[in-house]
């Protein structure tokens, strides 16, 4: 495939799978209550975690893997077997521990659980399809999966609970799940399973997780925790308006973890590290626009899309607006940080994602959920700042003899 075309497709592609996430999220708050969705956001937030862990564990290694030969293919199909696998186990303990657990947000954990290999091995093989340099593939797949999560959803009545809707939600998703099988089948058949590399020591995954679970996944646990212990309706509420920024927020994710395959087609380390600071300046412009055009949303509108929950998420709005465009700047920096030397992305995470915890707990003591989500922007900003100071450092640093940073140097199974 021509890389102007695989990068059309590609673009396509993370905007059906941003229309599929905040149109989930849009259908959840329209058909709950407030506390209904605040309790469907929570569930829906550790789905988010568990996503990105999977991501990076075993999306994010297979995207830096170089050329399309049987190497590539035979660990596109055992990443694809591995998260089946893996995420299958993990929903079945967090399904049976969470049936012994009281509560409307224990049975939809519970649910979640059920309905977790489904959503993570659907996500799994977009990576997949990425990597063979076949995004269409990946298009195809997510337009099923949006028609099937609308179709579904749009059958659901006001005052479905939690529950329900995680189910609805997860099984839509089966549809796409076995058309992606049977094409990545057609793609990679005669190819090795291999897991046991994704389980030895020294696996770019093991980093790439650690980096995720000290910086993403930190975040939007401590938004958790300050909401069990303080304000329950924190985590709606900041939910509610990052809902509102879905698209940017796939956007991003997708810029780290499918970008290394297009940007890899430009040749030269400084024509890549540009066209990164392009992206991010494109993705900065877009996000502070798409925060102003919400801010002058009439009320009667953001009700149409967020029901109850739109006067406490439209509140949050400017403080959002501007956490998302600093992020743009952030994830682009890691980007471009993977491309030159991925090794050296862990200790900003680690540091900074504590930093924005902290900035979101000193920010509610002293301005309560406005001034949370004003300490997740300053938390936002202080990254994109240190990440672009590493990029600009090691650009002028010549790389060490020898030295290989693609995922291909990983061991491969004997």
């Amino acid at each position: 495939m021509r890389a102007r075309t695989a990068i059309v497709a590609s673009v396509a592609d993370q905007g059906v799978a941003a229309l599929t996430n905040i149109l989930v999220l849009v259908a959840a708050a329209r058909l709950t209550t407030v506390t209904d969705f605040a309790r469907f956001s929570a569930v829906y937030l550790v789905f988010t975690v568990l996503l990105g862990a999977g991501g990076a564990y075993t999306g994010q290694p297979l995207v830096l893997r170089r050329g399309g030969g049987e190497d590539a293919r035979g660990a596109c199909r055992s990443a694809a077997v591995f998260t089946v696998a893996a995420s299958a186990v993990l929903g079945a303990l967090m399904a049976g521990v969470c049936v012994l657990v009281p509560g409307d947000t224990a049975r939809a954990l519970t649910v979640l659980g059920l309905v977790l290999p489904v959503v993570l091995g659907q996500d799994a093989l977009r990576y997949a399809f990425s990597t063979l340099q076949r995004p269409h593939l990946a298009l195809g797949s997510d337009l099923v999966r949006l028609a099937c999560a609308l179709g579904a959803l749009s059958a659901q009545g006001y005052g479905t609970g939690p529950a329900r809707l995680v189910a609805v939600w997860g099984l839509s998703a089966l549809p796409a799940l076995l058309l992606s099988a049977l094409l990545l089948h057609r793609a990679t058949s005669g190819t090795p399973v291999r897991l046991r590399p994704m389980l030895s020591r020294g696996y770019l995954g093991q980093r790439f997780v650690v980096e995720f679970g000290v910086g993403n996944a930190t975040g939007q646990l401590s938004v958790l925790g300050l909401g069990a212990v303080a304000d329950p309706l924190l985590v709606g509420a900041l939910r509610g308006a990052t809902t509102l920024f879905g698209p940017l927020n796939v956007l991003f994710t997708s810029a780290t973890s499918f970008g290394p395959p297009l940007l890899g087609r430009i040749t030269g380390e400084r024509r890549r590290v540009r066209a990164t600071a392009a992206l991010a300046a494109v993705l900065a412009g877009t996000a502070a626009l798409w925060a102003t055009a919400l801010v002058l949303l009439p009320d009667r509108a953001g009700r149409e899309l967020l029901g109850d929950t739109w006067p406490v998420a439209s509140a949050l709005l400017p403080a959002t607006g501007s956490q998302y465009a600093a992020m743009a700047a952030g994830t682009c920096g890691l980007l471009a940080l993977r491309m030159l030397d991925p090794r050296t992305t862990l200790s900003i995470q680690v540091v900074f994602s504590l930093t924005a915890v902290v900035f979101m707990a000193g920010g509610y003591a002293l301005g309560g959920v406005p001034g949370a989500a004003w300490g997740l922007c300053l938390g936002s900003v202080c990254k994109a700042v240190a990440t672009w100071t590493r990029v600009v450092r090691l650009r002028r640093r010549s790389p060490a003899a020898g030295e290989v940073l693609s995922a291909d140097a990983l061991p491969s199974a004997p």
